[in-house]
């Protein structure tokens, strides 16, 4: 009998068949599409194929305005509140780096409520100081602790001691999504209104996008990203390695080749959910691997 439950919002951008397969308990955000005679529709990020992130990636290049929003309280409390019910008395969940969104805080309230009619509710809250990728492979290290017998504390003082040496290298198409969304300054995202300049991102110490690097042309600007895997070692207990991308898989494949040819790693490829694409934009490459070093910056 296993100790706890693993619960994570849909930030963390593990597939369906994933959700199933580990047994998690799963939050969507919702994300909303406008068309260009300005209708709005809304989703939530909860795809169950492949085919609908491909779908989702031609609107996104189509020039549809994709915009997310943070779940309310009621929304996360009626999650835990089910939970609660279920029988859990011990768990953990994952949000998105505090740094970008307050959800942490919204769950953790949350928490706090159910626990006035479940007093033996007892959920351990923890922002992730990544998103997508990186917060998928912090909950597939809980996943494997809490199936190898590890207690709740045991699992969350781990993802505290390592979720800084988590390194992400994104390449942005184009930054406008990032700007517009809040998740980099104007000044910052000015350096990708040069032609052909492809700005490289990064998360930072404090779990914020920052832009680290400029290169000419995606091209070249994935044999840059590929080459800053040099300066690191992945972890020795977990070393995970993921590439990302949000509808051009030859972009990802040709980061995944560089990987292999220079470092001989295998990095599998995985589509970046409507939520965090919304704010990448279409066109956006990245990695994300654990290491044994803290972020630098």
């Amino acid at each position: 009998m296993r100790k706890f439950e693993i619960a994570t919002d849909s930030t963390c951008d593990l597939y369906a068949r994933e959700i199933k397969e580990k047994e998690l308990f799963f939050l969507p955000l919702t994300f909303t599409l406008t068309d260009k005679n300005g209708n709005v529709t809304e989703y939530k990020d909860e795809f169950q194929s492949d085919a609908e992130y491909t779908e989702y990636y031609e609107k996104l290049h189509s020039g549809l305005l994709s915009r997310t929003s943070m779940n309310n309280p009621a929304i996360h409390e009626e999650f835990f509140m089910n939970m609660a019910k279920a029988g859990v008395k011990e768990a953990i969940h994952f949000t998105i780096s505090y740094g970008l969104c307050r959800t942490v805080d919204v769950a953790r309230e949350a928490v706090a409520e159910v626990q006035k009619t479940y007093p033996d509710f007892h959920c351990l809250c923890i922002e992730s100081n990544t998103t997508t990728l990186g917060q998928g492979m912090l909950v597939n290290i809980a996943v494997d602790m809490r199936d190898k017998g590890k207690t709740l504390q045991e699992t969350f003082d781990y993802i505290e001691s390592v979720k800084h040496n988590i390194q992400h290298f994104i390449v942005v198409d184009d930054l406008k999504s990032l700007v517009r969304g809040g998740r980099l300054s104007a000044a910052a995202g000015a350096v990708g209104s040069v032609l052909q300049v492809k700005p490289v991102i990064v998360f930072n110490k404090e779990g914020k996008l920052e832009s680290y690097k400029k290169s000419t042309g995606l091209k070249h600007t994935i044999g840059l990203i590929a080459r800053e895997f040099a300066n690191y070692s992945l972890n020795k207990d977990y070393p995970l390695i993921y590439i990302g991308h949000t509808g051009k898989v030859d972009s990802a494949e040709l980061l995944q080749k560089q990987l292999k040819e220079l470092y001989n790693i295998d990095a599998p490829i995985r589509m970046i959910g409507p939520v965090i694409a919304s704010h990448l934009g279409y066109g956006t490459v990245a990695y994300a691997f654990l290491s044994n070093e803290e972020r630098p910056i």
